[in-house]
């Protein structure tokens, strides 16, 4: 059966064609991946059929009675509500049936025989339902989604105006989890948790009996959870059955044979227009030319996709510092409340330090109170001469309405356009994304613009908090190798064992120093 049927959908913003007449079906029970690199449309996908985007053209149906949650990052939370107030909103409709229930207990007492017969079956419905949706164990279905999600560490009973945007996001997945709609559409559900998180939310979607559609970078992770791969490229949807893995040894044999494909008949248009110039003009071979104009004429011509340009980060590197990038000595740090026992961290030249540790045990706070933008809350750091240091954060909240040559440019007022037309192109920036507002570029591009600005600032200290978060696989893996062969030192903070392990010659984990339970 079809949950959702997608026919002749086209989009664009501007000139940028975003999709060309594609279509799309979701049958009961696929666990579907949408994958593609940066900018090719996946989260305009799952805004089209969400609703919230109108499409140029197509149609969008969906079958009638399904519950469809979708993990909108925008959705307003009341402030005066507790995490335990919002978690259990995911349960009103069964609050709705159950106050239905005693409305109808109430229409019992004045009832005749055979209208209390009708009221009791529809009470007896009702209560299946209630059963069958966890009803009955609402607040242990609250404390396990949250036990896995890490939100017990939070505290179900903190305000929800006092959360990060991380903790906020893992709120609204919980929410969305305990719904248990007939369709879950996760976008990047990984970006904001650590490995504990991560392995706990990939044993739920395996064991998820309903159909989902996740956008995900994170490969190993898609790879363990999904049975369809629906790939994104060039306007176009194609479908493949099994995993990233399956996908990409179908995609890259069908690549070759298009390519193998193409070069024969290129050979044959060669051949069969030197022909045809050589011998048109005379009347002997004029005919035979003509018989040869005709096939070209007819021929269904092959053409190869477009390449997309490849992202290639290369860190300039500035002077050499001192011995010592940083110490820290009895930290304490934390805002309110202390997050962690007094440290005594020591950073030396050379050094490239993965911290890592589960969502809230304060890696970003650290991190921050150890290049001074966070004033901790007893201790001090002592920092190194010499020191040029370049900093990545998580995230940038605010809409930036600079185009990306505009971005790029206050940071670097001395290059001419074409430089900076250029360094945008080389991390895997299309003319149109370069001539384009950042607000309306994607995750992953508008990360690529933040690199750029990056790559081309000399330094010897590097700082990042989650640098791959929302980027595609070309661009995580063109990250990494800059990294490895980055002569600096590395400060960097990571959810991905697979992106941070060939880079660290360190690995911290606050969670040995946090003073939070786990």
């Amino acid at each position: 059966m079809s949950i959702l049927t997608v026919k002749n959908l086209s989009h664009g913003f501007g000139d940028r064609a975003i999709f060309n007449n594609v279509s799309f079906r979701l049958l009961k029970g696929e666990h579907i991946g949408l994958f593609g690199a940066n900018g090719e449309g996946k989260s305009t996908f799952m805004n089209i059929i969400t609703g919230s985007l109108q499409p140029d053209e197509g149609d969008v149906e969906w079958s009638k009675r399904v519950r469809v949650g979708y993990l909108d990052q925008h959705t307003s939370l009341e402030p005066s509500m507790s995490l335990r107030d919002v978690l259990r909103t995911a349960f009103q409709y069964l609050y709705d049936m159950e106050a239905e229930t005693h409305s109808i207990y109430d229409q019992m007492a004045d009832a005749s025989p055979d209208e209390l017969d009708k009221l009791m079956e529809e009470v007896g419905t009702i209560q299946d339902i209630l059963s069958h949706n966890d009803f009955y164990i609402i607040d242990s279905k609250i404390e396990e989604v949250s036990k896995g999600l890490g939100l017990l560490d939070v505290g179900l009973d903190k305000s929800v105006h006092d959360l990060s945007g991380g903790q906020r996001t893992k709120v609204l997945l919980a929410k969305l989890l305990l719904e248990k709609p007939d369709i879950l559409l996760l976008d990047e559900p990984t970006n904001y948790l650590d490995e504990l998180h991560i392995s706990w939310l990939k044993r739920y979607l395996q064991e998820y009996e309903n159909a989902f559609i996740l956008i995900s970078h994170d490969i190993p992770f898609l790879n363990d959870v999904i049975n369809l791969v629906y790939h994104m490229e060039n306007q176009e949807l194609n479908r493949f059955v099994g995993n990233y893995d399956d996908f990409m040894a179908v995609y890259e044999v069908k690549k070759s044979q298009l390519e193998a494909a193409y070069k024969k008949q290129q050979q044959e248009i060669n051949k069969l227009e030197d022909f045809v110039a050589r011998n048109k003009a005379r009347v002997a071979t004029r005919n035979m030319a003509m018989s040869r104009q005709k096939k070209l004429d007819k021929m269904d011509r092959i053409e190869l996709a477009r390449e997309k340009p490849k992202p290639e980060f290369n860190f300039l590197y500035s002077t050499t510092p001192g011995k010592l990038i940083f110490e820290a000595k009895d930290l304490v740090i934390g805002y309110d409340e202390p997050l962690s026992k007094p440290l005594n961290l020591r950073m030396e030249r050379g050094q490239k330090v993965a911290l890592i540790g589960a969502n809230g045990v304060g890696k970003t706070t650290l991190l921050r109170s150890l290049i001074g933008q966070l004033k901790p809350i007893s201790g001090e750091v002592e920092m190194g001469l010499k020191l040029d240091m370049g900093y990545f954060e998580q995230e940038i909240k605010e809409a930036n309405y600079n185009t990306c040559i505009e971005e790029v440019w206050h940071s670097f007022p001395s290059f001419t356009q074409f430089e900076v037309r250029a360094a945008l192109a080389k991390c895997g920036l299309t003319t149109q994304h370069i001539e384009s507002k950042v607000v309306v570029l994607s995750g992953g591009e508008q990360a690529k613009v933040r690199l750029c600005k990056l790559i081309n600032q000399p330094s010897n200290v590097l700082v990042l908090d989650e640098p791959t978060n929302h980027l595609d696989v070309d661009a995580k893996e063109e990250l990494k190798r800059a990294l490895k062969e980055y002569k600096g030192s590395i400060l960097l903070i990571s959810h991905e064992p697979d992106f941070y392990r060939e880079i660290a010659t360190d690995i911290w984990n606050l969670e040995e120093w946090t003073t939070k339970i786990f």
